[in-house]
């Protein structure tokens, strides 16, 4: 249980992201991908049930005893909260109301935003386009671990540990690796969020509060669902760094488990990525691919050469555009 793995630093590459150069020669061989860059309506109304959905159940557990509003937080609200980051992280790619109205898109961020207990939507939106253009991108990509998370974190106990501490990760993780300057959308969001926490505390009571927030925290941490996390870069096969997942979590996380489809198509809504991998399955059949989370987070634990270190990293070339 304590063996340390043998990596003891990234996998330096010196080659851009492959996704771009394949997105262009799969357009000149399917050009009728082009017609599904186009947004998702029913996105929309995805995103209003569930919201009013942890709204009904932030009543319900008002008056249950600590152990069933944790119970339940785990069980129901990390599943809703977890698929609300994958909706977010939709409403990021202008999915939901399209490219020619993004500020609606931001709007509509913030709202999803609201049974997550956090403020995540803004923040996230920026850093994600930085993980889309600049993939593995060293000081930019904010997607890759730190060398504290890959020298500490190389043990089994502490690579379960790691997983259990994902949202806390995830938290920092920019502001160690690219800080950026706080911009009047995120203190929009930070303000609407107080709001709406003040507000649930008020009309339902602490343990409506604590439902929210273990939600969150549990589904971001130990759970099947977060096996994405590291099924999505971590490199298990020498030389991939991006996999797809087509397991049955799909429908619960707006198909980010097809990962290469959505990091080749950026702007095509996850709804319609099975069709992108249907119509170019010349180019998705024979890539690494998972069809459980689950094994995957097992994997990550067991296996000695694997670590938050497995991680492709390049050092960038040119100008850097950032959000």
């Amino acid at each position: 249980m304590g063996n340390t793995v043998a990596r003891e630093d990234f996998e330096w590459v010196y080659t851009d992201q492959p996704h771009a150069d394949r997105r262009k020669e799969i357009l000149a061989k399917h050009p009728e991908l082009k017609t599904l860059m186009k947004p998702d309506t029913n996105l929309i109304w995805v995103v209003l049930l569930m919201v009013l959905a942890q709204l009904v159940a932030f009543y319900l557990v008002k008056d249950l005893d600590w152990k069933w509003v944790l119970f339940w937080a785990y069980v129901f609200g990390s599943c809703v909260s977890h698929s609300m980051t994958l909706a977010i992280h939709e409403i990021s790619h202008n999915s939901a109301f399209g490219n020619r109205k993004a500020m609606w898109n931001r709007w509509f961020g913030i709202f999803a935003n609201l049974p997550l207990g956090v403020p995540y939507s803004i923040s996230f939106k920026r850093y994600h386009m930085d993980h889309h253009r600049y993939l593995g991108g060293d000081g930019i990509d904010v997607d890759i671990p730190t060398n504290f998370e890959g020298w500490f974190f190389c043990t089994r106990f502490r690579k379960f540990m790691w997983i259990v501490l994902q949202p806390l990760f995830y938290a920092i993780r920019p502001l160690c690796i690219n800080p950026k300057p706080i911009t009047r959308l995120e203190i929009i969001n930070l303000l609407t969020q107080l709001s709406f926490d003040v507000a649930i505390y008020y009309l339902w009571g602490a343990k409506s509060l604590c439902y929210m927030l273990a939600g969150s925290v549990l589904g971001l941490g130990l759970h099947p669902i977060s096996g994405h996390f590291i099924a999505e870069h971590y490199m298990f096969l020498k030389g991939h760094e991006t996999y797809s997942y087509y397991g049955p979590l799909n429908l619960l996380t707006f198909n980010v488990g097809y990962h290469n489809e959505h990091h080749d198509f950026p702007n095509i809504p996850g709804k319609s990525l099975p069709l992108v991998k249907k119509i170019a399955a010349e180019y998705y059949d024979n890539l690494p691919q998972y069809n459980s989370w689950i094994k995957v987070l097992y994997d990550f634990v067991m296996d000695d050469t694997i670590s938050p270190y497995s991680r492709m990293k390049r050092h960038l070339k040119g100008e850097v555009k950032q959000d």
